[in-house]
């Protein structure tokens, strides 16, 4: 049963970047709506100035902002907010965690993802099938346990810094998609208004010369 729920919404700090924000937030505002449905107590936390100012002015108030991560976020940034979400899922203040963020799967392709961190239900379930009654084939020194305590909160930390990447490099292709339009336009602009400029000079050149025939005529 799940009452604690949260959601991760990763965004820009900044603009210029086409519809990656936008996407994002109706993407976010629509899975907060869901999450509420579903939990008794869900919480919104959301990175980057361009979702929490795009969250309030739906009239949704996050309950942690975060500002500081950049261009190139560090694995140490994430490492301070994922070990928070694990010590807070290990007393149960929350049961579950989801990311809403940009996923990159190349230069021409990126899309909103919607993904659940926690729980970790792939490696709960082969947990189980272990102890219903499967057999290790291999002897694991340290136990299993031990090792099991270090892979899976690395593995989460991982997953989760792998979404702010992502998020990162998707920004930035979006930026650059933009300004590359942008430009773009801008240079189509300047080629029509350099037409028209060129043809009211000419248009006022032909209008003097006719008047300055017209006046040595006058004198004829």
């Amino acid at each position: 049963e799940v009452r604690h729920a949260r959601l991760l919404v990763l965004t820009a700090n900044r603009g210029l970047c086409g519809g990656f924000n936008g996407n994002l937030i109706r993407a976010a505002v629509v899975r907060w709506r869901e999450l509420r449905g579903e939990a008794p107590e869900a919480s919104l936390e959301i990175a980057g100035k361009r979702g929490i100012s795009g969250f309030k002015f739906r009239g949704l108030n996050p309950n942690v902002e975060f500002t500081h991560f950049e261009d190139k976020p560090t694995f140490a940034e994430v490492d301070v907010i994922a070990s928070r979400y694990l010590e807070e899922y290990l007393l149960g203040e929350i049961d579950r965690l989801d990311v809403v963020y940009m996923k990159f799967h190349s230069i021409a392709r990126q899309e909103v993802a919607v993904e659940t961190l926690l729980p970790l239900g792939a490696l709960a379930a082969a947990d189980q099938d272990d102890a219903t009654g499967g057999q290790s084939q291999y002897e694991f020194l340290p136990s299993p346990e031990s090792i099991l305590e270090e892979v899976v909160p690395t593995s989460f930390k991982v997953k989760l810094f792998k979404c702010f990447l992502d998020s990162a490099v998707s920004e930035q292709i979006a930026r650059m998609v933009a300004m590359k339009g942008a430009t773009e336009n801008a240079g189509e602009l300047i080629r029509s208004l350099s037409m028209q400029y060129n043809r009211a000079r000419q248009g006022q050149i032909t209008s003097e010369l006719m008047d300055l025939l017209g006046g040595i005529e006058a004198f004829k």
